[in-house]
C-alpha cells in the first residue's frame, strides 16, 4: 500500500551471489554467494561471528577434510524486526494492575509493522471513525454525496465526538449489520459491531484499528480518495480538549480519534486513541486500545506512554538503520 509519504528504500534483505571459490587452507577470503552456496561447493558449512558489520564467516569442510573459510557479506542494512522493537519499547510501560493494552505502530515510509498485545477491546468512541467509514461507503455506493444533515452529524461525531450524532449515523447505516459489511469491504477481519444500539461496544483489536487507519491514510482500498480525505479532515480538526493520546508522541502536525468509556459492570474504564502522528521527520499510523484502569486519567497516562514508546522505538531503529 502506498501511503502520501513517499515510499523509501526498505531494510535490505540477505544479497548473496555466486558460489564461494574454494580458498586455500588457513586463508580468508570477502565474497558473496547465493544462499551460501558454498555448501554445495565445500561440503558442510558451519557459521561463527565475523567482522565488519554484516558479514558472516562461512567455515566449510571439503571432502578431503580441509577447513577454508569465507567471508560472506550480506546487506548493508539488516532486516529489521519490528515486532522485536515494538516489544521492547513496552517492556517497561505499566499502568494499573489490572489494565491490558495492546498497540499497533505502522511507518509509512518504509512499510515497517508490528502489533503489541492480541485480545478483544471495546472501542468506545474511536468506533465513531468506521462508522463515518462505513456511512461514505454505502453513498459512494448509490452514487451520492453525503447529505447536509449528515454531514453535520459527522463533523460533531468525529470533532467533538458527539454521542447523539453517533447514534444517527449509526441508525442510517443500519446499525451493526452495516458496520459488519463496511468492515468486510476494509478488511478488518476481527471486529464485531456492538448489538443493538450499542456502538460503543463493538469488539476490535489494535491490530484492525491499524488497517482501519490505512484505508483512511493510504491510497487504496474501498474508500474513494474524496472519502479518505473528509475522514483525515475532521480527524485533524478534533477539539483541542480530545487532543490526548497518540498526539502526544508527535512533534508535527497529528490526526486522531479518542474513546473513552467506564463500563457500568466493572466500573473500569476502556480508553483507546488511533491516528497519525508526524515525528522526527516521519509519519507513524498508531493505534493503542486499552481496558482495566481504574480512572480515566490513569487509562489516558496508559495509553499516551505507550503511543510514545511505540513511536520512539521506531523513530530510533529507522535512524540507526539508515532508512528515511
Amino acid at each position: 500500500m502506498a501511503y502520501e509519504n513517499p515510499a523509501a528504500r526498505r531494510p535490505g534483505r540477505t544479497d548473496v551471489t555466486g558460489p564461494v571459490p574454494r580458498a586455500p587452507r588457513g586463508t580468508v577470503r570477502t565474497v558473496t554467494a547465493t544462499a551460501l552456496l558454498a555448501c554445495a561447493v565445500l561440503g558442510t558449512a558451519t557459521y561463527g561471528a565475523a567482522s565488519p558489520p554484516h558479514t558472516a564467516a562461512v567455515t566449510a569442510t571439503g571432502a578431503g577434510g580441509a577447513a577454508n573459510v569465507a567471508i560472506v557479506k550480506v546487506s548493508e542494512e539488516p532486516r529489521m524486526v519490528w515486532s522485536e522493537v515494538l516489544a521492547t519499547a513496552l517492556r517497561d510501560v505499566s499502568g494499573d494492575p489490572r489494565a491490558r493494552y495492546s498497540v499497533a505502530v505502522l511507518d509509512t515510509a518504509t512499510g515497517g509493522r508490528a502489533v503489541h498485545g492480541d485480545g478483544l477491546y471495546d472501542t468506545a468512541s474511536i468506533v465513531k471513525v468506521d462508522i463515518l467509514a462505513a456511512l461514505l461507503l454505502q453513498a459512494q455506493d448509490a452514487g451520492r454525496d453525503l447529505t447536509a444533515q449528515e454531514r453535520a452529524w459527522a463533523e460533531v461525531m468525529i470533532e467533538d465526538s458527539d454521542n447523539a450524532a453517533a447514534t444517527a449515523l449509526w441508525r442510517a447505516i443500519g446499525r451493526g449489520a452495516g458496520l459488519d459489511a463496511a468492515n468486510h469491504r476494509l478488511g478488518l477481519t476481527s471486529t464485531t459491531a456492538g448489538s443493538g444500539p450499542l456502538w460503543g461496544l463493538t469488539q476490535t483489536t489494535a491490530a484492525d484499528q491499524l488497517t482501519l487507519l490505512q484505508r483512511v491514510f493510504g491510497t487504496d482500498g474501498a474508500l474513494d480518495a474524496a472519502s479518505r480525505a473528509y475522514v483525515r479532515r475532521l480527524m485533524g480538526r478534533v477539539a483541542a480538549a480530545q487532543a490526548w493520546g497518540v498526539p502526544t508522541a508527535a512533534d508535527g502536525s497529528y490526526e486522531v480519534k479518542n474513546g473513552w468509556l467506564r463500563r457500568s459492570t466493572t466500573g473500569l474504564w476502556d480508553i483507546n486513541s488511533i491516528g497519525r502522528v508526524r515525528a522526527g521527520g516521519r509519519t507513524y499510523l498508531v493505534a493503542v486500545v486499552s481496558r482495566g484502569s481504574t480512572t480515566q486519567a490513569a487509562g489516558i497516562t496508559l495509553v499516551e506512554r505507550a503511543a510514545r514508546a511505540a513511536v520512539g522505538s521506531f523513530s530510533r531503529a529507522a535512524g540507526r538503520s539508515g532508512s528515511s
